[in-house]
């Protein structure tokens, strides 16, 4: 197995040496001839099988192909529909960063204390250790306390959470009645937005709720009677929810469409649209008339979708952007290379027991893979949980947390399910499967190198 650059007989070439690393990669690691890395071959040992004491070369046999575990099989290298199939498009998983480049320092325009917001939210936002605004919140929160339709495009982890909800919850301070709907994409970035919701909002006097599905509807009914300030959900439960007439959206003059292209791409297009048709007009009852819906859509592309999603749901929004790359600068990227035969789990078990790898996030393609693979590191005493769809809420909670506090190090993941999670400190990111697109693979890699730290990115490649 090899980490870095590929080797002559991988990649074709017969002459010339590899491009050089310039991260240092893992001390344990040994280079070739070649400049690459490879990781130290171990013979069977106990605790790969599906007994303890049994021999490595049994793992293979335990996942089955339609999971993408064990050894490769068929034509296709990643199976259908993925990115990663030709040498160009692995060559996007890989991006070294250069310890001796220096990022450009923001200097923000504001300060949280210059904003026009209240005096007991300003004192929230200062016990959240919040100092000065992330650019998307330094450029977005002016345009939100204005009123006006805001498109705010960035990449992950870049605080636009709060560049939403602190001039959205002093919009419901200072406007008696006023309601938000907030609709994202995943269970988990519905309730990591309400927790950030509950922390800004202490002490004020309202509430939010969450609706999703994989929980009891009936709570979720009850709660909606009492009539919160901030309802935020996934479009499926929120279509339920309206369907039962235990929602009412005619009330609701604000809505907020996080992670508007992942809703997209998960075919929640015609939920939307019926959600916000129930919503005041997005126009003004009449020229000069406040009462229009206000609209504020996050994304992190801007493909041809998402600009007919902007004219059809937005009136001449303000539009924020800063993305500076596809990929953060913060994340070293890198491929792990499996050579064929190889069993790659065999290569991720003696992988995670590197203490380097800290606090690790597992990618998957499936949530059957997903599920067996987390099991069978715990097997080996590698402390993994798993989030996927076929997990009640509560379960994925648990994982979540745990993981979150350090209770295991390892947390193995659908794309769906790691969509948007905010997780402080996780040390690598690991593309056990390839993703379906490379919209996936910037997503997944995001997880990392988050705020000021650095994160590493490795990406699993079978040997053809």
């Amino acid at each position: 197995m090899q980490i870095g650059r590929w080797n002559h007989q991988s990649a074709g070439v017969s002459g010339g040496p590899a491009r050089p690393s310039h991260s240092g990669g893992h001390s344990k690691y040994s280079k070739n001839s070649h400049g690459g890395k490879h990781f130290p071959n171990s013979p069977g040992r106990a605790g790969f099988g599906s007994h303890r004491n049994a021999p490595a070369s049994r793992v293979g046999n335990r996942f089955p192909s339609r999971g993408g575990y064990g050894r490769g099989g068929g034509a296709r290298r990643g199976g259908f529909g993925v990115f990663g199939e030709t040498e160009t498009e692995i060559s996007k998983f890989m991006n070294k960063t250069v310890v001796t480049t220096e990022e450009p320092v923001f200097i923000p325009e504001h300060k949280f204390s210059d904003f026009d917001i209240g005096e007991h939210l300003k004192k929230n936002i200062i016990a959240k250790k919040y100092e000065s605004p992330t650019p998307i919140q330094d450029k977005i929160i002016p345009h939100v306390l204005l009123g006006q339709d805001v498109v705010g495009l960035a990449e992950t982890g870049t605080g636009k959470t709060a560049a939403f909800l602190v001039p959205l919850i002093d919009k419901v301070m200072k406007q008696k009645g006023e309601r938000v709907l907030i609709m994202a994409p995943t269970r988990e970035l519905a309730v990591q937005i309400e927790k950030e919701l509950a922390d800004f909002a202490r002490g004020l006097g309202f509430r939010g709720m969450v609706a999703v599905g994989g929980a009891n509807i009936g709570p979720q009914i009850s709660q909606l009677k009492h009539n919160p300030a901030f309802v935020i959900g996934t479009p499926g439960r929120l279509k339920d929810l309206m369907e039962r007439k235990a929602l009412n959206l005619s009330g609701f003059g604000t809505v907020v469409l996080d992670e508007a292209d992942r809703m997209l791409d998960m075919g929640f297009i015609d939920d939307m649209r019926m959600i916000l048709s129930k919503m005041r007009s997005k126009e003004p009852v009449r020229p000069g008339h406040p009462g229009g819906r206000h609209t504020l859509f996050f994304s992190a592309t801007m493909g041809k979708d998402i600009q007919r999603l902007i004219g059809d749901f937005l009136t001449s929004p303000v539009i924020i952007s800063v993305k500076t790359r596809d990929t953060p600068s913060s994340v070293d990227q890198d491929v792990v290379r499996i050579p064929r035969g190889k069993d790659k789990f065999e290569v991720l078990a003696e992988m995670l027991k590197d203490r380097e790898f800290s606090r690790v996030l597992v990618f998957g393609r499936t949530k059957y893979g997903v599920e067996k693979l987390a099991k069978a590191l715990s097997r080996l005493h590698i402390h993994a949980e798993s989030i996927h769809g076929n997990k009640t809420q509560g379960a994925r909670i648990r994982a979540l947390e745990a993981f979150k506090a350090g209770k295991v190090s390892v947390l193995v993941a659908t794309d769906v399910a790691a969509r948007g999670l905010d997780i402080p400190a996780v040390s690598h990111v690991i593309n056990y499967d390839l993703p379906s697109t490379y919209e996936d693979y910037i997503h997944r890699i995001g997880r990392t190198g988050r705020a000021s730290l650095k994160g590493r990115a490795l990406t699993f490649v079978q040997g053809r």
